[in-house]
């Protein structure tokens, strides 16, 4: 039986052999843009080490039962399996945990993007009262103690584990959470790979009739844009307008990649949806109305092969070493 999280790392760590080497410490895939660094928190070995034990580390919740890896599991691309995450004091926070997968490559986080930042995410959940609920100051201070963690630091960023240190440090483990070997991926290489029934749900995702590639676009499956998808009758939650208080932006959240969709649900920004045939249901029938729901949201009258096809097709994203890791669990 092999262990998921030591199979993972077996990948993320081939070919980091020095702690200055850019580009062997976070190897990306071939067909994957660059990632862009900020010249403060270039990745190193000792960086990436770091990143790797706070990530699964109680100690960075108030109560220390809860670690980022409670909420984002690496045999489900980095996700959670339940509508709302459970955090400290048994509260649920109010949004469904994303994957953290090909993060890298996003322009902001949150489903509303109210953190532009990635080496600055980390303490959105850790300072939240209802996810990790300690503050920043306090971590230090019960950190400061621990020597194996303020030898890391040392190491990697040359000053005690302050909070620069272990946002920093967490910006570059998320960083290296890439996922790029699909099947899909596989098509890009050699456009047989498909069956007929997963090649078929690819020309209609891309096809006007459903345009779901209008927002599930290129490489990475996201225009990164916010968007209403009418999911809701009713929203408790206003999304994007908490950022920008437009009322225009209430209740669109950010549009979400879909690879890997067929092992991260449940689905929508509060996990309402359980199943991708729900999920197809709901876009086919044209969703709920909202006066800022996309116009790109309307019925699409699919028959049942052809809803069949779609998810076939969605499958397709789903990165190999999750698949081979789950099933020899």
């Amino acid at each position: 039986m092999k262990n998921v999280i030591c199979f993972f790392y077996v990948l993320l760590f081939i070919g980091c052999q020095k702690a200055d080497d850019v580009s062997s410490c976070i190897p990306v895939p071939e067909h994957f843009p660059d990632i862009t660094y900020p010249d403060n928190n270039q990745p190193t070995e000792a960086r990436l080490a770091l990143g790797k034990q706070l990530f699964f580390d109680t100690q960075l919740s108030i109560d220390s039962t809860i670690s980022c890896a409670s909420c984002h599991f690496p045999e489900f691309a980095f996700s959670d399996t339940i509508p709302l995450s459970k955090g400290v004091n048994g509260a649920f926070g109010p949004r469904n945990a994303p994957s953290l997968l090909n993060a890298a490559y996003s322009p902001y986080f949150n489903k509303d993007g109210g953190v532009k930042k990635l080496d600055l995410f980390a303490l959105v959940p850790i300072e939240d009262h209802k996810e990790m609920g300690i503050s920043a100051l306090r971590l230090t201070k019960r950190l400061a103690s621990n020597t194996a963690l303020q030898d890391q630091a040392q190491a990697a960023y040359g000053r005690p584990l302050d909070a620069f240190v272990m946002t920093r440090a967490l910006g570059i483990f998320v960083r290296s959470l890439n996922s790029g070997d699909s099947r899909y991926d596989a098509y890009l290489q050699d456009s047989m790979a498909l069956s007929a029934a997963e090649e078929r749900g690819r020309v209609l995702f891309h096809s006007p009739r459903t345009n779901c590639s209008q927002c599930h676009e290129g490489i990475f499956f996201t225009n990164h844009q916010f968007e209403n998808n009418g999911a809701l009758e009713m929203y408790s939650d206003q999304g994007r307008k908490l950022v920008t208080a437009k009322e225009t932006d209430r209740a669109t959240f950010k549009v979400p990649s879909l690879r890997n969709v067929a092992i991260t649900g449940p689905y929508m920004h509060n996990g309402s949806y359980a199943t991708l045939e729900e999920i197809v249901d709901h876009y086919d029938q044209g969703g709920y109305d909202h006066p800022n729901k996309s116009p790109l949201i309307q019925p699409m009258h699919l028959d049942p092969q052809e809803k069949a096809d779609l998810i076939a097709f969605l499958h397709t994203l789903t990165d190999q070493r999750y698949t081979t890791s789950r099933s020899e669990q």
